[in-house]
């Protein structure tokens, strides 16, 4: 009885000493938190993610005081080279010899759906900011992925359904022909058939095409009201400049493009992206928050956040925020926590985080400036109004998530 006694009160010692682990023992696996940026540092994504979003992880980290659970917290990173083997290596590697809890961003979605299989497997955390594909909290949803700024749903339904409002209802869609231009083409085009829109011809261009004038002519030819980009990145940019050399725009066509980032839009000036609306997850002259962070971040990069970066730091604060409620780094209790705990910071207002990994926050509709609007380098947006999360987002109701309970 005695002994029984001083082993509870050992007990009770430890636990007091634990502060900010709460009432279970506090424990992070090896001593040590670590997060692995998987991204593309090289390719035609990095600049609206890449190294910045290396950076934001590691300001997310600075900035939550660089220890949880009385443990230091590291961030490595590495380039995916866009590629699913070398992806998929990389995160194999981290996981199996180098102690990493959590993998963050992943450009590129068919490197993201394997992430997301290994992480399920390994029972580690996947913390998405830049993949599109919906199959993340959808068909392929795991109980430890989270899905953070935008996913193709998002970016597409609501804009298609405002054009064909307006009277602009016939489509020609110009695909990237890979996981992420499949899945944005796909809820395109239930989109346009939803809304009484037709979609009168479609084609698929190859990654990092450096001449895309050979998709864009039967758009044109299609007589299509409205030409929609299934692409982004510099695939992107390379069919705006060359729809406008074609005068695509200027004979009366309307380019819609889903998919487009801060760093998109300083690629293409303002003399070419004018006028152009699309939602986007963040802005960095929104409020005093966004630049205070976006400083930051000019001063080490010389180039202002993307919203991709600026998920990163949010899903990265968000994930210690879990790691130190559970008391520990162990993956499916830091994922209870984060489905439980509000997503508050620059990025999100009251965020939730829902059961089948999607972080459900408002969007913002934005318009292009006018180069005649803009103050100086980077004020590149008109904020025209904020979508509420509930509806920029793909309903429970409709969700294929196995984790969603109908």
């Amino acid at each position: 009885m005695h002994r029984r006694f001083m082993r509870g009160l050992a007990a009770l010692s430890v636990l007091g000493s634990l502060g900010q682990a709460g009432t279970a023992f506090a424990q992070a696996s090896d001593d040590i938190v670590k997060l692995g940026v998987l991204t593309d540092m090289s390719g035609q994504y990095s600049d609206m993610n890449g190294p910045g979003s290396l950076l934001a992880a590691r300001m997310a980290v600075t900035d939550f005081g660089g220890t949880v659970l009385g443990k230091p917290v590291e961030v490595v990173g590495a380039d995916h080279q866009q590629k699913a083997d070398v992806g998929l290596g990389i995160a194999r590697q981290w996981i199996e010899s180098e102690k990493v809890d959590a993998i963050v961003d992943v450009t590129n979605s068919a490197i993201a759906l394997a992430v997301q299989q290994l992480t399920r497997e390994t029972n580690r955390i996947a913390l998405f900011s830049s993949p599109g594909t919906t199959d993340l909290t959808g068909k392929a949803c795991s109980p430890t992925g989270f899905q953070w700024v935008y996913d193709n749903y998002s970016n597409v339904v609501g804009p298609v359904r405002t054009l064909i409002e307006k009277g602009n209802d016939t489509f020609f869609i110009i695909t990237a022909d890979f996981a992420f231009g499949h899945s944005l083409e796909k809820i395109a085009i239930d989109a346009i058939k939803a809304n009484g829109g037709k979609l009168v011809g479609s084609v698929r261009h190859p990654f990092g095409a450096n001449d895309l004038s050979a998709f864009l002519l039967p758009a044109q030819a299609s007589k299509a009201k409205v030409i929609l980009l299934a692409t982004a990145g510099k695939d992107l940019t390379t069919a705006i400049k060359q729809a406008s050399e074609f005068g695509i725009t200027a004979g009366g066509q309307i380019l819609s493009a889903p998919v487009v980032f801060l760093t998109d839009i300083h690629a293409l000036g303002l003399s070419s992206a004018q006028g152009m609306s699309f939602l986007e997850g963040f802005y960095w002259n929104q409020n005093d928050e966004t630049r205070a962070f976006a400083k930051r971040v000019f001063e080490v990069r010389k180039t202002m956040p993307t919203a991709l970066q600026a998920g990163v730091y949010s899903e990265v604060l968000h994930y210690l925020k879990a790691v130190q409620a559970a008391g520990t780094d162990e993956a499916k209790a830091v994922a209870a926590k984060m489905r439980e705990l509000p997503v508050n910071d620059f990025f999100a207002k009251n965020g939730k985080v829902r059961e089948d990994g999607r972080m459900v926050h408002d969007m913002l509709l934005v318009q292009v400036k006018k180069p005649s609007e803009s103050k100086g380098p980077w004020d590149y947006y008109n904020v025209v109004a904020s979508a509420p999360g509930d509806q920029v987002f793909l309903p429970l109701s409709q969700s294929e998530c196995s984790l969603v309970k109908k």
